[in-house]
């Protein structure tokens, strides 16, 4: 009966999660049902490509670490993020709110085989570039951050101050 009760508040948890994610858009296959940050929401939206008013590149590192860690943009404002994976080993970047990210990252931690292709989140082999256009809605915070097992701990994360 105990271990009953505390699955239960897990299992909403993992509904709710579910939910939002499969509202923003499908995953990788083999990603179903796995949660993701919300593609939409208090992070903002995806962006219009031919919106974009400025372009920000962005290095990922097997250092753990983003180049820059922090960038400043204006609410309302749609930029391209040019994301380049100068390591040996995977890495991705995922846009999502604190809370988002370090609940996903739990999960990636039991299942790390997964990869995140979503308007929000871009997954990259070593040496690969790719991009995400995405519009910042409202001023605040926007945290973004790698979520495969061990790197987001080793504190590779970073923040968009929405201004």
């Amino acid at each position: 009966m105990k271990g009953t009760l505390l699955r239960t508040p897990l299992v909403a948890l993992a509904l709710a999660l579910s939910g939002a994610a499969l509202a923003a858009g499908g995953h990788a296959p083999g990603h179903e049902g796995h949660a993701m940050p919300a593609a939409a929401g208090p992070i903002g939206k995806p962006g219009d490509p031919a919106r974009v008013t400025r372009t920000i590149d962005i290095d990922m590192s097997d250092a753990m670490r983003f180049s820059p860690a922090s960038i400043d943009v204006k609410a309302g404002e749609t930029v391209r993020l040019n994301v380049r994976n100068s390591g040996k080993i995977r890495h991705e970047l995922v846009l999502g709110t604190d809370a988002d990210l370090k609940a996903h990252y739990a999960m990636m931690m039991k299942d790390p085989g997964m990869r995140h292709e979503e308007a929000n989140a871009i997954s990259l082999d070593a040496g690969k570039s790719g991009q995400i256009v995405w519009r910042f809605d409202k001023a605040g915070k926007v945290s973004f951050g790698c979520l495969e097992p061990g790197h987001y701990a080793a504190g590779m994360k970073g923040s968009v101050s929405v201004l």
